[in-house]
């Protein structure tokens, strides 16, 4: 498989999402416990059956956690929520089934300006990564990897796509779906940004801060395997 890897590495890091699901209020705790674990820059509130009101209120409780230790917190589609709640940026999850469609992209920068984050999921479509990029995205995901109770997609992503994606463009690219600390180690060698997880951290034995250390050091074992790191 070394075809697939990249052969300069950037400082690859964990990008938390919430479990679909949670109390904002002891899901806080959990949440810094994660983040002081370290080497994490960025989460999002993913709460995909949740009222508009639930989401606002994970986003209150869950910003100054973020904000105190220097961490975007993004919010899952719903973009008028991030002017209303001070989040940092929106996530856009459209279906695979409309990856080719960038408007949703378009609409949310024209929305928010440029100063807010946009990431849009283009799961295995290039050509929607591309014009995303290009139009307005500041990062796009790639995905499902692996299986993952979260999802319901079957037709995993090709490393091949991610490497390509390292070495070609530089719009940063994040993977996601199904990842832990066991398994990441074949998507950091391929140059990918960011490695997205959720139950790989909440559902870990040993807690979130145990989790996001496994993470930190699968990555950087990834990285001296495929030969360092720009």
């Amino acid at each position: 498989m070394s075809n697939i890897y990249s052969p300069n590495l950037p400082d690859c890091r964990p990008y938390l999402i919430t479990p679909p699901a949670f109390d904002p209020t002891p899901f806080a705790q959990l949440l810094a416990a994660a983040l002081d674990a370290g080497n994490i820059n960025s989460a999002q509130v993913w709460m995909p059956e949740a009222e508009a009101d639930d989401v606002k209120r994970a986003l209150e409780a869950l910003l100054p956690v973020c904000h105190q230790r220097d961490v975007a917190l993004l919010v899952c589609d719903h973009v008028d929520l991030v002017a209303a709640c001070g989040a940092d940026g929106v996530h856009l999850a459209r279906r695979p089934e409309d990856a080719e469609d960038v408007s949703d992209v378009q609409n949310a920068r024209k929305a928010l300006g440029d100063e807010v984050i946009i990431g849009a999921s283009c799961y295995a479509s290039r050509h929607r990564a591309l014009i995303a990029a290009e139009k307005c995205a500041d990062y796009v995901s790639f995905g499902p990897c692996f299986a993952s109770d979260n999802t319901t997609y079957t037709d995993y992503l090709e490393l091949e796509l991610l490497s390509w994606w390292s070495t070609h463009i530089e719009v940063p690219a994040v993977a996601i779906g199904g990842i832990t600390s066991d398994n990441c180690g074949d998507l950091v060698k391929t140059g990918v940004d960011f490695v997205a997880t959720s139950g790989g951290v909440w559902n870990h034995p040993d807690g979130p801060a145990k989790a996001v250390t496994a993470f930190n050091e699968a990555i950087a074992r990834a990285q001296e395997e495929a030969g360092g790191k720009i």
